[in-house]
C-alpha cells in the first residue's frame, strides 16, 4: 500500500513494481501540438469588448456564423440566420426539452440496451421575412451591399445589422434589423426591420413567414442539406413526418399554429403578431396552411420615410398540454409584449444583463480581443441557462442540433461552476432538473442491475439515449459528476432546504449504485470494474482513477449530509429515513467503500494510472496531421483503445475536482505524463490542462491551453461549430481564468486564493457570490485585491494565509514570489531550489 499525505484517506496500490520496465519516461509524441488555432480575421471580425460584430456577409462559414449569432435564452434558441432566408446551412430554431422520440435499431441487441432514440426538434421559424425592393428579392450573399454590419451586444443580447443595398436598378436601400429573445419574457421572440430609400421612390414588399421546416421545405424548395460522412457529434435525423398540424388559424397580422410530435406526444403553439409603422399606404395580405403562414405587406416608399415592421413570436411547448391550450398562451404572451412595446422589452433586457455582468464579468488587462472572447463565452452561459429553468442545459445550448440537443454530465462539471458561483439560483434550477429525473434514473439502474439510481449518459426526457454503451452508458461517472455539482452548490449557497427536500435523495441514491457496482476483492480494498472515465479513447476498463476518485467523493458527500440532518433534530431526519428506506448500517457501508477505494497509483513512473492497465498499453506514436483528427473519424474504435492516447485529459480533470486529495509532486508528475498523450479532440479538455498546468507553475503550457479553449467556436477549432455552441467549453474558459488563473479552490466551503496571472496580462479581475457575500477579486503579478460588495465578513485563505474581508471593505495584499511571474519549468525549478 502507497504512503498517503495525513488527512488524504487511503490510496491502495493495485498496480507497484509489476508495470512493465520497457514503459518509457520519455512521454513521446506530443499529439495536441497538431491541434491548430486558425486566425481570426480581424478585418471582418474586429475586436469590440463588448460586441461579436462581423463587416462581411461572407466572413465566416454560414453554419459557423449562425451560431456565433443566435440569439437565446435557455428556453428559446434561434440560430443566426439572415432575416431574409437565403443562405443557410441550418435554418434552426429550438426549444428546450421538445424533442421527437424514434426506436434504436441496434445492429446487435442485448438485454439493457437503450431503446429509444430522441432527437431535439426544429420549432416553426418566425426568423424569415423576406424583402423586395423593385420585385427585386435581397440576398445577402450575392447583393451589391455599400456597406454591411452586423452584431451580437452582450450588454443586452439583441441582434443588430445594417446594410445599404444598391439595387440592380441602381436605387440605394438602407435596411436596420433587430432581433432579441427575451430574458424576461421566456417565451417571446421581438424582431423588427426597417426600410429606408433615400434617394428614389420604389414599391417595396415586405413577406413575413411562419415556416414548419422541421417536415418540408420552404417556398424556394430548398430543404437543409444533411452533411455526408459520419460524424457522432451532428444531431440523429428523423425518416418521418414528426409534427402533425393540430391547429392553424389567424386574422390579419395574427398567426397561429400548433402541432403534435407524432412519436413523443410533445406539443408545441407558436403564434406571431405584427405591427406595421410608416406615413406611407400599407396594403397586407395573408396567406395560410397548415405548414406555413405569410403576412405581406405592399407599399410605395416615399424617400426618406421609414417602413418599420415589429414582429413578435411567442413559443410556448408541453408534454401533457394540448395545443390548443398552448395557443391561448401564445396569444397571452403577445398581448403583454404588445401593451409594453418594443423599446421597453429591449430596455428590460438591458437591465437583466446590466446584473448578470455586476454578477459574473471577468475583467482583463490585455488585448482587447482576449476580452471580446471571454465575453462571447459568458454570454453564451447566459443564454444557454438562464431560463432552462424546469428543462436541463445542452450540451449545445438551444443554438443547434449537435448532439441532438442531449443533456451530459457536460452541465454538472463544466456549467454549474460558473452558475453556482455567479447566479445559484440557476445552478439550482439545473439540479433540481436532475432532481425530477430521478425515478427514471431509479429504473436505469435496475436494467444495469444496480441499486439506486443511475443517470442516463445523454437524454432529454430521462431515459437513456446512448446506443453506443462502451464510450455512453459505461460513463457511470455521471452519478458522480451530478453529486458533486450538487455538494459544491451547497458549499457556495448553504442552501439546506434544497438539500433536505431534494438533494439528500439525488445523494443516497447514487451512493447506492455505487456499492453495489463495486465489490470488495479479498484484500479489502473495493473496487470498481467494467467502466468508462471521461476520456472516451479509452473504454469499459477497471478502477479507472478519475470515476473511483469521484465515486469516492460522492459516498463521503452521502454520509455526512445523512448525519448533519439528523443532527438537526427537527424530526426531518426521520422522514427523510422512511421515504428512503435508509439505516445507520447502510451508511457505514458508504464509509467502509470510500475508505477503501482503489486508487491505483504507480511507483515506477511516480504517476496514477488512468485505470488498471492503462499503463501497460503501447502509447500512441503515429505522427497525425490535422486532416486525420479527430481520431473518432479516422481510426476504429479498437485501434484507438488498445493505445495510450487520451480524448480528454482523464486523470487530470480528477486532479482540479479532487485537488486536495492530491500532492503538488503527484499534480506536477501527472500532469508531465498525460499532457503530451491528450489529443484535444474533445473540446472539454483545454480548458482543465491550463487550470493545472497553472496549478503546477507551468504557464506557458496554461496560457496554451486556454488559448486554444478561448475561442473553440470563435475561430471554429475542432471543425463543428457549425453545429452549436460548446457550451461546456464556454463554461471551462470561466474556470480556467477563476480557478486557473486566479486560483480559487473551494474545498468544504473553504474559498482560497493563489493567483497565477498570466505574463500577458496586467491583471484579471473577476466575481463571485459565496454564501450571499458578493465579492470581487483583482488579481495582478504582485498582489491581489479583494472587494466585499454586500453582505456578511468575507473569510478565505490567500497563498495559506488565513483573510476576513469585512462587508463593504477592501483588503489588498501582496503576493509571494511564486505568483509574480509565469515561469518556465526550469525557472520554477530554480526558484524551487
Amino acid at each position: 500500500m502507497t504512503p498517503v499525505p495525513p488527512g488524504r484517506g487511503p490510496v491502495h496500490d493495485t498496480i507497484g513494481q509489476s508495470v512493465p520496465g520497457n514503459i518509457r519516461t520519455t512521454y513521446g509524441v506530443n499529439l495536441r501540438s497538431h491541434l491548430e488555432v486558425p486566425e481570426i480575421n480581424r478585418s471582418t471580425h474586429p475586436a469590440d469588448p463588448w460586441r461579436w460584430v462581423e463587416t462581411n456577409p461572407k466572413a465566416s462559414p454560414l453554419g459557423v456564423s449562425e451560431t456565433q449569432f443566435a440569439v437565446a435564452n435557455g428556453y428559446l434558441g434561434m440560430r443566426g440566420n439572415p432575416e431574409e432566408g437565403r443562405d443557410s446551412h441550418t435554418h434552426g430554431t429550438y426549444v428546450n426539452g421538445f424533442h421527437e422520440t424514434w426506436h434504436i435499431q441496434h445492429a446487435e441487441d442485448a438485454f439493457g440496451l437503450a431503446r429509444e432514440g430522441q432527437t431535439m426538434v426544429d420549432a416553426p421559424d418566425t426568423k424569415t421575412i423576406r424583402i423586395y425592393v423593385d420585385d427585386e428579392p435581397l440576398r445577402v450573399s450575392e447583393a451589391d451591399l455599400e456597406h454591411y454590419e452586423r452584431s451580437i451586444d452582450f450588454r443586452d443580447g439583441i441582434l443588430r445589422r445594417e446594410l445599404v443595398w444598391r439595387t440592380p436598378a441602381g436605387k440605394k436601400v438602407v435596411i436596420r434589423t433587430t432581433r432579441m429573445v427575451s430574458m424576461v419574457e421566456k417565451h417571446l421572440a421581438v424582431m423588427t426591420y426597417e426600410i429606408e430609400l433615400p434617394d428614389e421612390p420604389a414599391p417595396v414588399v415586405i413577406s413575413s413567414q411562419v415556416l414548419n421546416r422541421q417536415d418540408g421545405e420552404d417556398e424556394y424548395r430548398s430543404a437543409e442539406t444533411v452533411p455526408e460522412g459520419f460524424d457522432p457529434r451532428r444531431s440523429d435525423g428523423l425518416d418521418h413526418r414528426v409534427l402533425e398540424p393540430v391547429v392553424s388559424d389567424g386574422q390579419r397580422g395574427y398567426q397561429v399554429h400548433g402541432y403534435r410530435c407524432a412519436n413523443s406526444g410533445m406539443s408545441i403553439a407558436v403564434a406571431v403578431d405584427h405591427e406595421v409603422e410608416t406615413e406611407d399606404e400599407v396594403d397586407m395580405s395573408v396567406e395560410s396552411d397548415d405548414d406555413a403562414s405569410k403576412v405581406v405587406y405592399h407599399a410605395h416608399a416615399t424617400p426618406g420615410r421609414v417602413l418599420r415592421l415589429t414582429k413578435l413570436a411567442a413559443y410556448h411547448t408541453s408534454e401533457k398540454v394540448p395545443a390548443g391550450e398552448l395557443a391561448d398562451r401564445c396569444a397571452r404572451t403577445l398581448s403583454r409584449a404588445r401593451d409594453r412595446g418594443v423599446e421597453d422589452l429591449q430596455r428590460t433586457q438591458r437591465d437583466w444583463y446590466d446584473h448578470f455582468w455586476h454578477r459574473g464579468d471577468v475583467e482583463v488587462d490585455g488585448p482587447p480581443e482576449t476580452q471580446q472572447a471571454i465575453r462571447f463565452n459568458l454570454f453564451q452561459l447566459a443564454q444557454a441557462s438562464a431560463r432552462a429553468e424546469t428543462y436541463g442545459i445542452a450540451a449545445k445550448g438551444v443554438t443547434g442540433s449537435g448532439y441532438s440537443g442531449h443533456y451530459f454530465w457536460d452541465t454538472e462539471t463544466y456549467v454549474l461552476p460558473f452558475l453556482t458561483y455567479t447566479m445559484p439560483r440557476f445552478a439550482r434550477n439545473a439540479l433540481r432538473f436532475r432532481y425530477s429525473m430521478l425515478d427514471k434514473a431509479r429504473a436505469r439502474a435496475r436494467f444495469l442491475s444496480v441499486n439506486g439510481a443511475l443517470y442516463p449518459w445523454r437524454t432529454i426526457n430521462g431515459e437513456e439515449a446512448s446506443a453506443y454503451y462502451e464510450a455512453g452508458t459505461a460513463q457511470y461517472h455521471i452519478n458522480a459528476d451530478i453529486a458533486h455539482a450538487l455538494v459544491k452548490y451547497l458549499w457556495a449557497t448553504d442552501d439546506q432546504e434544497f438539500m433536505i427536500r431534494e438533494g439528500v435523495d439525488m445523494l443516497v441514491e447514487t451512493a447506492r449504485m455505487w456499492v453495489s457496482l463495486g465489490f470488495f476483492a479479498d484484500d479489502g480494498c473495493f473496487n470498481i470494474h467494467g467502466v468508462t472515465g471521461p476520456d472516451e479513447y479509452t473504454t469499459v476498463v477497471d478502477n479507472n482513477l478519475f470515476t473511483n476518485a469521484m465515486a469516492r467523493f460522492n459516498l463521503v458527500a452521502a454520509a455526512i449530509a445523512c448525519k448533519r440532518i439528523a443532527e438537526l433534530g427537527d424530526g426531518r431526519w426521520a422522514g427523510i429515513c422512511r421515504r428512503l428506506k435508509i439505516d445507520d448500517g447502510e451508511i457505514a457501508e458508504w464509509r467502509r467503500a470510500a475508505e477503501n477505494m482503489v486508487i491505483a497509483y504507480d511507483d515506477a513512473l511516480g504517476v496514477h494510472p488512468q485505470d488498471q492497465d492503462f499503463l501497460a498499453k503501447e502509447v500512441w506514436d503515429q505522427d497525425l496531421e490535422h486532416p486525420r483528427r479527430p481520431l473518432l473519424l479516422h481510426f476504429h474504435p479498437l485501434v484507438i483503445y488498445r493505445h495510450q492516447v487520451l480524448k480528454q485529459a482523464d486523470v487530470v480533470l480528477a486532479m482540479f475536482l479532487r485537488g486536495d486529495e492530491f500532492t503538488e509532486e503527484q499534480k506536477r508528475a501527472n500532469f508531465e505524463y498525460y499532457d503530451p498523450l491528450t489529443t484535444g479532440d474533445s473540446t472539454l479538455s483545454a480548458v482543465v490542462q491550463s487550470i493545472i498546468a497553472a496549478e503546477i507553475g507551468y504557464c506557458d503550457e496554461a496560457f496554451e491551453h486556454f488559448s486554444k479553449a478561448l475561442v473553440v467556436d470563435l475561430a471554429d477549432v475542432h471543425g463543428n461549430a457549425a453545429h452549436g455552441i460548446h457550451v461546456a467549453s464556454a463554461g471551462g474558459v470561466w474556470s480556467a481564468l477563476v480557478s486557473g488563473f486566479g486560483g480559487m479552490r473551494d474545498y468544504r466551503g473553504e474559498i482560497s486564493f493563489d493567483p497565477r496571472v498570466p505574463a500577458e496580462w496586467g491583471a484579471l479581475t473577476f466575481r463571485l457570490t459565496v454564501r450571499g457575500t458578493h465579492v470581487k477579486v483583482r488579481c495582478t503579478h504582485t498582489e491581489i485585491t479583494i472587494d466585499n460588495l454586500n453582505g456578511a465578513d468575507f473569510e478565505c485563505t490567500v497563498q495559506g494565509q488565513p483573510v476576513t474581508v469585512p462587508a463593504g471593505q477592501t483588503l489588498t495584499l501582496e503576493l509571494d514570489e511564486r505568483a509574480r511571474a509565469c515561469l518556465s519549468r526550469a525557472e520554477l525549478a530554480a526558484v524551487e531550489r
